[in-house]
């Protein structure tokens, strides 16, 4: 499974207002929600736990917030790609505020497909040109056709 396969443009968000990590995790679980029918509690909570254990801010204005859930089917991964309308406190590594986010979402029982995909998010925003195109996309269609464009490199 690759980038590419778990991403699609009801996946994407741009602009998203939220103020505080807290405050972000929870609008992203009910757009989550929304998009996948999981209960966006059960979203949420899996995420704040996985940052109770440590900052999922990788730096550079990134966070790749994830965490597995019981309640997925054993062949899904999902991923959503959101662009904040300012940057916020994530508590990342560098202490630069985050302005892009990636959330993974793998079934409970995913170890190997879990740790790849997190490689490949990690590898991608690394790319200087990638995030800061991803930064000055205006819309969701524009957001969604960068990332769409970086992930199917990966295919090559």
């Amino acid at each position: 499974m690759q980038l590419i396969d778990i991403i699609t443009p009801a996946r994407v968000a741009a602009n998203l207002e939220g103020g505080s990590k807290k405050r972000i995790l929870e609008l992203a679980s009910e757009f989550i929600a929304a998009e996948s029918g999981l209960d966006a509690s059960t979203v949420y909570q899996g995420l704040i736990d996985r940052e109770r254990l440590g900052s999922t801010g990788i730096g550079y204005g990134v966070a790749i917030p994830h965490c597995r859930l019981q309640d997925m089917a054993q062949t899904d991964a999902m991923g959503y790609l959101i662009q904040l309308n300012q940057g916020v406190d994530f508590d990342a590594i560098d202490n630069q505020p985050v302005e892009l986010i990636f959330i993974l979402l793998v079934p409970q029982t995913t170890n190997q497909v879990h740790l790849n995909l997190l490689a490949h998010l990690a590898d991608c925003f690394s790319d200087d040109h990638f995030r800061h195109q991803l930064q000055l996309a205006t819309n969701t269609d524009e957001l969604f056709e960068t990332a769409h464009a970086m992930f199917s490199k990966e295919r090559g």
